[in-house]
């Protein structure tokens, strides 16, 4: 049996984060929904002598001929060598064989991408329908692939973005408007962000909540992308508590990882709450947004279900375009 090959920079040649990602990946949420889905929780490996940590994640589909299993790293010392800060690759497995039928070598660009389209998805069912301004507080990779893909749900003439790294924030100024065909402004803190938006995306590392409820103003949706260890943090509890509607993509997931963990722990929040799955939504069993006037936040922490849907849109777009090296298995 062969396996397929595929680099970073072939995935980038075929996999962006355009109308079909996003579909993907809504598909993703809606099988969850669907109980079509084996997900096993995040394996997450720390290597403090090298300032390291692994996680695995991975699902299978009912359905689907393959499934990949995703193993991320974080390596945050890696510049000094030259290398990537993310060396992360997919292994994609046949659900029939259990053996391998490609290795992606994408170095977190499909995490990238599949996490914009996420990002993309809740705004189409939790955002305002109208969007003139929109917010990014965090301008790192992810600020910049969840503009990408708000773009091709709501389209945005002004964007608000903050960054605590004034080299970085100008930077991304610099290079994002013409990428994103908006005016981009930078904004002097995260509060003038959240003031001047209708929907704004939070991907920091933060450790120290920031997001203050005096901040929150009717018809504003937040999507909070940073929260992805349990020591994480976006949010103030009482802004969590001014919210009309708690989405995330997995509640398991979200109550011991996510940026509501927090809100959980305190017990302002609980299994019974009415904190909805994304995919609930997607799948329409339950409703979105349902007025303009509502303050909507959805965690997103990511789940293994997206790694497989997107690792299959790269591989049919590889056979359909004869691209990667096939090494015998």
């Amino acid at each position: 049996m062969k396996a397929l090959v595929l680099t970073e920079a072939e995935l980038r040649e075929i996999v962006v984060v355009d109308q079909a990602a996003v579909e993907t990946i809504e598909n993703a949420f809606t099988w969850l929904a669907q109980g079509k889905v084996s997900m096993p929780p995040i394996m997450h490996i720390e290597v403090k002598e090298h300032q390291g940590d692994v996680d695995i994640k991975s699902a299978y589909v009912q359905g689907l001929e393959r499934f990949a299993v995703k193993i991320g790293a974080g390596f945050f010392q890696n510049y000094k060598l030259g290398l990537p800060n993310s060396p992360a690759m997919m292994v994609v497995l046949s659900s029939k064989t259990g053996m391998a039928e490609a290795i992606l070598l994408d170095n977190a660009y499909l995490t990238d991408v599949r996490t914009g389209a996420a990002g993309a998805v809740a705004a189409k069912h939790l955002a305002p329908r109208e969007v003139t301004t929109a917010g990014v507080i965090g301008a790192g990779a992810q600020g910049r692939y969840q503009m990408l893909g708000l773009k091709n749900i709501r389209d945005f003439k002004r964007l608000m973005a903050y960054d605590n790294d004034e080299q970085r924030l100008g930077q991304y100024v610099d290079e994002m408007g013409s990428v994103l065909k908006a005016e981009v402004v930078a904004a002097a803190d995260p509060g003038e962000v959240i003031a001047e938006a209708q929907v704004v995306v939070t991907c920091t590392p933060s450790r120290k909540p920031y997001v203050q409820a005096d901040w929150i103003h009717p018809g504003l949706h937040i999507t909070a992308m940073g929260a992805d260890l349990p020591e994480k943090q976006e949010f103030e509890l009482d802004a969590i508590q001014r919210a009309d509607m708690l989405v995330c993509d997995r509640k398991s997931q979200s109550f011991t990882t996510g940026e509501f963990h927090h809100a959980f722990e305190a017990g302002l929040i609980s299994e019974a709450s009415p904190v909805i799955e994304l995919g609930e939504i997607t799948a329409g069993l339950k409703p979105g947004r349902q007025s303009d006037n509502q303050f909507t936040i959805c965690d997103l922490s990511g789940t293994g279900v997206q790694d497989t849907a997107i690792a299959n849109l790269a591989l049919q777009r590889a056979a359909k375009k004869g691209i990667g090296i096939e090494i015998e298995n």
